[in-house]
């Protein structure tokens, strides 16, 4: 597991799934405005869940994220369009509603980071978000990343085009946090 001040990064568990399909994927407004593919609906239980992982698949990272405290799962996170050859990823997660404003995105990124730079040795980190996505947009600027730009309505989000605000870290740019993450 990869810890950081508030949260842990574990393997997906088969018992995660259901709650992350039904908490994250099913609330359709919220998983229209964080996933850039068309919801549609999916029977429980079923392999084509996001959540359900191909331990295979060398281009995506995806972990569990559990409260530290209790131990209880509060949300997903990932690492996707890994590229060995560039050395660069980016940066997703969703954390449970009951999870959300409680500091808990911001310590999920700096693990990320942890994950990206340290244990994988890529060069560049990126998030792609919503304009008015503020909590994710506030994660990553406490984590260092830039505004790089804005991607002019690069997104169907429930019936209409809107922009995305592309975020980048580079490995030199990168401050960790001083707790030592070794997962330990």
């Amino acid at each position: 597991m990869l810890k950081g001040d508030k949260v842990g990064l574990r393997a997906r568990h088969d018992d995660d799934i259901p709650i992350l399909q039904s908490e994250l994927y099913d609330d359709v407004v919220t998983q229209a405005r964080a996933n850039g593919r068309p919801w549609h609906p999916i029977t429980p239980g079923s392999k084509d869940s996001q959540f359900a992982v191909d331990d295979k698949e060398r281009g995506h990272a995806p972990f569990s994220v559990v409260d530290l405290d209790s131990g209880t799962l509060i949300g997903s996170a990932v690492l996707w369009g890994i590229d060995d050859h560039n050395r660069t990823a980016h940066i997703g997660l969703g954390l449970l509603p009951s999870a959300r404003g409680k500091g808990y995105g911001t310590d999920v990124v700096a693990v990320l980071c942890h994950y990206g730079f340290v244990v994988r040795g890529l060069h560049r980190l990126q998030i792609e978000t919503l304009p008015d996505n503020d909590a994710m947009l506030r994660s990553a600027e406490h984590n260092g990343f830039v505004r790089e730009g804005v991607l002019r309505s690069a997104a169907w989000v429930m019936g209409e085009f809107v922009d995305e605000v592309l975020l980048g870290l580079l490995a030199e740019e990168w401050k960790p946090a001083p707790k030592n993450r070794t997962g330990a």
